[in-house]
């Protein structure tokens, strides 16, 4: 199975672009979804952060507050290390199984910090879903309603735009919405004479 590891700076587009290659039939599997999974009310990653981080880390429903974590591993990277180290083996093996399972010619892996996180044996091809940072921060205010402090603190635990481009096979520029179904339509061909 060809696997494609989709990645890109917040705010860059990853979801509309993983939407678009699903459309066409392709597994999409998303480890932001499975990092959800994993830190369900009944998981075990989940009392582990209550026991690190204390019971304020959830909401009134007992589910995690993503809001708060977010905000106290961001600005804490020791924390950020430790969430990392205690969520990322759950999340791989649970995307070992989806691949395994995925019936089409190949499949999409969304991986936000595919680059910054090291090696990935799982992925074949890295494709970069690229924006600039004025356009990364217009889009996660909107969608996330965060301020420009809180996303300039995610943006730099990120790895920078040239060097998330320069480990790229393949590269969706987001700048102009009516051509990224083209450039969608395009790497899906040349994926497909991969497989």
């Amino acid at each position: 199975m060809l696997v494609i590891g989709l990645t890109g700076g917040i705010g860059s587009g990853k979801t509309t672009v993983a939407r678009l290659f699903e459309k066409k039939g392709i597994a999409v599997i998303d480890t932001d979804k499975l990092a959800r999974e994993v830190v369900k009310p009944d998981q075990i990653a989940l009392k582990k952060i209550i026991e690190k981080f204390g019971p304020t880390i959830l909401s009134n429903d007992k589910t995690l507050n993503r809001t708060e974590l977010r905000k106290l591993i961001f600005s804490n990277n020791q924390d950020r290390l430790w969430l990392e180290q205690l969520l990322h083996p759950l999340i791989y093996t649970e995307m070992q199984r989806q691949i395994a399972s995925a019936t089409s010619p190949y499949c999409i892996a969304v991986i936000p910090l595919l680059i910054e996180t090291g090696s990935h044996p799982l992925i074949n091809r890295i494709l970069v879903v690229d924006a600039t940072e004025e356009e990364q921060i217009e889009r996660t205010t909107t969608r996330d309603h965060l301020t420009n402090k809180e996303i300039k603190a995610i943006l730099n635990t990120q790895i920078s735009r040239d060097k998330r481009l320069a480990a790229a096979d393949d590269i969706i520029y987001n700048h102009d919405a009516n051509e990224l179904e083209q450039q969608v339509d395009k790497l899906h061909q040349f994926y497909l004479t991969l497989c």
